[in-house]
């Protein structure tokens, strides 16, 4: 028995190094990955030709089933074309340019002498706070999207964006896939800046800054973000482009409700509200300066390139069309106003001819980049009848104080702008109206604008008549008689616009 036993402990030790040696041995390698695959050579030239042709820089590398294989791309996925980027960095600043300083030339010529520099601070100021409130909020709640599904985005977009979170050079694919994201938020940065601007023709000389601020902080939250989302997010309940679920399909290639009826049919109730200046009606209060205001209208109508040839979003044939088309009804405009003033009054004015630029530009800005030359042409004759006999005939019979024409020039023009687009687009101008709206293009998209329309004029009014009386409530509206007649310049900023001083 005792041999047998040491006979096994002989055995275990002489085990020992063995086993050892079987712990201590590396484990097998683990299967290397294959390689990511490789784009081919025509993979790679299609995604340049899409970066010229503003197209889907992935459609090449997608197979039969529209997926696209783990680790397939090309150098153009994901970042921006120079030639698109730079495109939009222009014409950014154009839209500006027609903040500061064309609206303030436009709109501070038109008014006394007394007042001029109230206009460049409110212009100033909105610049200012809206800036601010797109960086923080805006941007996010008219382009994100995290709260589509929900009963607030019926209204608004998103709060991924919030102080533009991940708002960098990237692209946003669901709205351009060339440009910076950055670079889009500050393109719409410039629409959000120049929307409440507009409202200060309708109440100019006689509305404290402090409550123009106040107003207008309300009134972006409660009109222009959510009518910027409606039709340009692409969650909006109004964005027939480019989303298939629309409430509503309607279309609007610049701004045609968003920008002129919202501040235009605002401008009107708001004014109204407000009352006339003192001395309306029985004193000429003719403008200071037509060589200002002509100035700021050649400022304005350059500017508008931007605005509307910006909005293809891409330096492509859509912006190419939407130049044209801008161009033509500007000056068919201009020229059909000063006509009628020739054969009503025997004389052709400046201020015609400046109207009537500024109606061609507002009717055509929802329409550029969707209607034909030969519409243009017949928008920009519109454009100068129609905003014309709101001025003139419209606005002497009900007896309103637009100040400087906002409602017949942008609330006329943009409204009249919607419903001229929904008879003339069409899909051989601008194929993605086929996207998802090609049952209707041609035939009942009319209807569809009439719907956005009544929407647009509904939110404008309810909004812009609660946030007056609150801020009247709150801390008034006007100046008193003394500081009026001295001039806003002096009340409100203690500067004069001119010094008469030898």
């Amino acid at each position: 028995m005792n041999s047998l036993l040491r006979t096994l402990t002989i055995l275990a030790l002489a085990a020992v190094p063995y086993l050892s040696s079987a712990q201590n041995a590396p484990a097998p390698a683990a299967a290397t990955p294959p390689p990511a695959p490789a784009p081919s050579l025509e993979q790679r030239i299609a995604g340049l030709e899409a970066a010229i042709g503003n197209g889907d820089p992935t459609a090449s590398l997608k197979d039969a089933k529209g997926a696209i294989p783990a680790g397939l791309t090309t150098p153009t996925v994901g970042v921006a074309a120079p030639g698109h980027n730079g495109f939009m960095m222009v014409c950014a600043a154009l839209v500006l340019f027609m903040t500061l300083p064309g609206l303030f030339l436009f709109y501070g010529g038109l008014v006394r002498a007394k007042n001029i520099l109230s206009v460049v601070a409110q212009c100033f100021g909105l610049a200012g706070l809206v800036a601010i409130l797109w960086w923080a909020v805006g941007y996010s709640l008219v382009f994100g999207k995290s709260f589509d599904g929900t009963l607030l985005g019926h209204f608004f977009g998103g709060s991924e964006f919030f102080f533009l979170n991940g708002v960098n050079s990237a692209p946003n694919t669901d709205y351009a896939y060339w440009i910076s994201q950055n670079v889009f938020s500050m393109y719409q940065l410039m629409f959000a800046i120049i929307t409440p601007a507009l409202i200060v023709g309708a109440i100019a000389e006689r509305m404290k800054f402090s409550a123009v601020m106040l107003f207008m902080l309300g009134w972006m939250f409660l009109v222009y973000f959510p009518m910027a989302h409606a039709i340009w997010g692409i969650t909006g309940d109004m964005n027939g482009v480019w989303n298939a679920k629309a409430a509503i399909k309607a279309i609007d290639f610049a701004g045609g409700t968003v920008v002129h009826m919202t501040s235009g049919w605002s401008a009107l109730l708001l004014c109204i509200i407000l009352g006339p200046r003192i001395g309306f009606g029985k004193k000429a209060m003719t403008p200071h300066s037509m060589v200002l205001c002509a100035i700021g209208t050649g400022m304005l109508w350059v500017g508008w390139y931007g605005f509307n040839a910006g909005s293809a979003l891409a330096a492509d044939g859509v912006a190419a069309q939407a130049f044209t088309t801008t161009t033509l009804a500007a000056a068919v405009g201009a020229f059909t106003w000063a006509a009628l003033e020739w054969i009503i009054r025997k004389h052709a004015s400046v201020l015609g001819f400046c109207s009537g630029a500024v109606a061609g530009l507002v009717v055509i800005t929802p329409a550029a980049g969707f209607v034909s030359v030969n519409s243009a042409v017949l928008i920009g004759v519109l454009a100068g009848v129609v905003p014309f006999l709101a001025v003139v005939y419209l606005k002497a019979k009900l007896g309103y104080d637009d100040a400087l024409d906002t409602f017949g020039v942008h609330a006329v023009g943009g409204t009249l702008g919607a419903i001229v687009t929904g008879i003339c687009a069409t899909t051989d101008v601008n194929a993605n109206l086929a996207t998802n709206l090609k049952d209707i293009v041609g035939k009942s998209l009319y209807l569809e604008q009439l719907k956005a329309i009544g929407v647009t004029l509904i939110i404008s009014l309810v909004a812009t008549a609660i946030l007056a009386y609150l801020v009247k409530a709150l801390i008034g509206l006007r100046p008193t008689e003394e500081e009026e007649a001295r001039g806003l310049d002096i009340s409100d900023h203690g500067e004069e616009g001119y010094s008469h001083n030898s």
